[in-house]
């Protein structure tokens, strides 16, 4: 049996809420150097591919480590404000960048594994990169488009040497690996840290830019959702790029001294992850609903969950069937949160506080969200509304204050007092709050934000496309898929072998997780009478 949470008393823990932000913050100084003089621990378990490679970090090494990577940084004339792209697995050198970054006051910018060389272009011009590191997969794709990116003046290869690269291994190598404070600039909590590229309807991915009090708000999201201790072994099932793992691989964990497991997997490898849990004796676990519920479908009798003590997840709702299932196999419930890259955790079923599954939980101490209207207005309790975050004075914890470039879209999320989070839900007579949908069309699949302009845009370049329409399909394992409505150019025939060619296309040209896993041939597309296409109605078409 599993010991129970203590009750956890929601409406005091509301009440006595105390958050303050200080002039000057930086993590990287602050938290993780801070523990490593003071506290030294295990930080990382870094686990290969085979699962047979293990290295072991403290948070002096990544001290040391980080130490070095922001000296090699300022050798290279890179400093506060220069902006650099990163595209790593899960590895140790991802810490060391990031943290090395942050000392210095550069603005990292995380991408996913799964970028190809037209993202990786569009994400350099965009933001002005003058540096990117990334690890071999990435290296002929970041070369076929340096010549289109005149702000790119330093290549970083992470694991390897390559000609006209800088080795990552060298280059910290050759720098100290202590590092003299009083030489660079104090960041200030306001100023930029990290830029988060986050996926539109109508448009290109935007940019979102997070503060250094960013890393700080995070300890809302470790405190009560996460509920992370010290003696902790967490591990979060994510892609470096995403800011699921400043939620579950950096910021949170690392506040609360705990150790976490880096595991530079592959795909899903439910024997593998079952291993793992067990042989490194996971006490906390997050993982996106769509394994949950492969992990549910499995024989887990054999499976050793011992030490398992809270698991949660995030990305989309989970479904009761798959909650019940893991809490028979493992004795453990999982505890549902929200939240976007815009924001930290900011609503939550919390450790102790009664579950009701289907539910996101209640709003996170610390910040006011509510159901509201499309004028500001809270709406009555089960009525459908807007999920909002409150601008109050002083500022929500963790939310991020408008898109990098981009007034009109900024504008049409804070409106009213409001910061309007995209996404539609309904609020019970006791607080929960129930996910609904999402107000615009961003498709969600296996934790997945994928823009449907993203995926018709690259469709429209295969030569057999002369329109297309994405939408997301229902689907039981992955919340939705993609699936693609097309119509053909002269000249080409519809058919299974198209559509496979047309898939395995969108495949090679963007990221893999965004192709359409189904395709529908159509003769015309539903339109308003200003020529958009209804997306609407071909999402009730299926």
């Amino acid at each position: 049996m599993k010991t129970p949470f203590p009750a956890f008393d929601y409406e005091a823990a509301r009440a006595n809420f105390s958050y303050s932000v200080p002039e000057f913050f930086n993590f990287g100084f602050d938290v993780v150097d801070k523990r490593a003089q003071t506290r030294d621990k295990l930080a990382l378990i870094a686990i290969d591919r085979s699962g047979q490679n293990v290295t072991h970090y403290r948070y002096s090494d990544l001290e040391r480590e980080s130490n070095r990577f922001a000296n090699a940084l300022l050798a290279l004339g890179v400093g506060k404000g220069d902006s650099v792209l990163v595209v790593l697995p899960r590895i140790a050198a991802w810490y060391f960048v990031l943290l090395g970054c942050a000392k210095i006051g550069a603005i990292a910018m995380p991408g996913t594994n799964q970028l190809k060389a037209k993202d990786l272009e569009y994400r350099v011009n965009r933001s002005g990169a003058s540096v990117a590191v990334v690890g071999t997969p990435h290296a002929q794709a970041l070369e076929s488009i340096e010549s289109f990116c005149p702000s790119l003046k330093h290549k970083i290869l992470v694991g390897d040497s390559q000609a006209g690269w800088h080795s990552f291994e060298d280059l910290c190598a050759a720098q100290s690996a202590q590092i003299d404070r009083d030489k660079i600039e104090p960041t200030r909590s306001e100023e930029s840290m990290l830029i988060y590229f986050t996926s539109g309807t109508t448009s290109l991915p935007k940019m979102v830019e997070r503060d250094h009090a960013y890393a700080l708000a995070h300890s809302i999201t470790g405190s009560y959702w996460q509920d992370l201790r010290e003696s902790d072994v967490h591990w979060t099932l994510t892609d470096t790029g995403w800011a699921k793992a400043a939620w579950g691989l950096l910021y949170p964990p690392l506040t609360a001294g705990a150790t976490i497991v880096l595991y530079d997997g592959e795909g899903f490898d439910l024997q593998m992850h079952l291993d793992i849990i067990a042989k490194y004796k996971v006490s906390t676990f997050c993982a996106p609903p769509t394994v949950y519920r492969v992990m549910a479908k499995a024989d887990l009798s054999g499976a050793d969950f011992s030490s398992l003590r809270h698991c949660f997840g995030a990305g989309e709702p989970l479904n009761p069937e798959a909650m019940r299932a893991w809490k028979l196999a493992t004795g453990c419930d999982i505890y549902d949160g929200y939240g976007q890259t815009e924001t930290i955790n900011i609503v939550a079923n919390f450790p102790g506080m009664a579950i009701r599954p289907g539910s996101m939980g209640k709003p996170c101490p610390g910040l006011q969200v509510d159901v509201i209207d499309d004028d500001g207005q809270v709406v009555a309790d089960d009525e459908v509304g807007h999920i909002a975050v409150k601008v109050t004075d002083p500022y929500p914890p963790g939310l991020f204050r408008g898109y990098y470039g981009d007034p009109q879209t900024t504008a049409k999320s804070f409106r009213h007092g409001w910061y309007y989070t995209g996404d539609t839900a309904k609020r019970d007579q006791d607080g929960y709050i129930w996910f609904v949908g999402r107000s615009d069309d961003i498709i969600s699949s296996s934790s997945y934000r994928i823009s449907p302009f993203e995926v018709e845009s690259t469709l429209i370049e295969h030569p057999a496309v002369a329109e297309a329409a994405v939408v997301g399909k229902p689907d039981e394992l992955r919340g939705e898929i993609v699936k693609a409505f097309i119509i053909l150019a002269k000249g080409y025939t519809a058919s299974d072998a198209l559509a496979v060619e047309i898939q395995n296309f969108v495949k090679e040209q963007t990221a893999p997780y965004k192709y359409p896993r189904e395709i529908e041939f159509r003769d015309t597309l539903p339109k308003t009478i200003s020529g958009k296409i209804r997306r609407v109605e071909l999402r009730s078409e299926g």
